[in-house]
């Protein structure tokens, strides 16, 4: 079992195709599952599953939570279009994780990215916080640009 950080190839196919909306206003629903060790998720990946997802605890449930896309949410600089997504923090919980799903729950719970922590990252009765990297060309979490 291996989770490995990667934007999922399906993803990368239904964008082309009209199938993701990441605008502020109107846009779809994104959400973002925790997964165990025990996980195995990659580019392969092409839709959330509950299989090896942490157990419910506190303020996560299955399913995980709802990514809150700020304004503005996209954008385009130096020929690269990137995504944001506020921070989201589970309170309450005790949970060990060791990576992410951010999927699509407006179009069929379709797989988005892999996010592979490195290690268990771990809250005992406390708070679990994802923090997403800055809104940059060159950091931000989802990005497409030249090869």
């Amino acid at each position: 079992m291996a989770i490995t950080q990667a934007v999922a190839n399906s993803f990368k196919k239904q964008v082309l195709e009209g199938g993701h909306k990441f605008q502020f206003s109107g846009g779809d629903n994104f959400k973002l599952a925790l997964y165990t060790s025990s996980a195995t998720l990659n580019s392969s990946t092409t839709a959330y599953t509950s299989t090896n997802e942490v157990s419910a605890s506190g303020a996560y449930t299955a399913g995980g939570g709802a990514l809150v896309k700020p304004n503005p949410s996209t954008s385009v600089a130096s020929g690269v279009a990137i995504v944001d997504f506020s921070d989201l923090s589970f309170t309450g919980v005790t949970l060990t994780a060791r990576g992410a799903l951010i999927y699509n729950t407006s179009n069929s719970n379709a797989a988005v990215a892999v996010l592979d922590f490195g290690s268990d990252k771990t809250a005992t009765s406390g708070t679990f916080t994802i923090q997403f990297p800055a809104f940059t060309t060159s950091a931000a979490i989802l990005r497409i640009g030249n090869a």
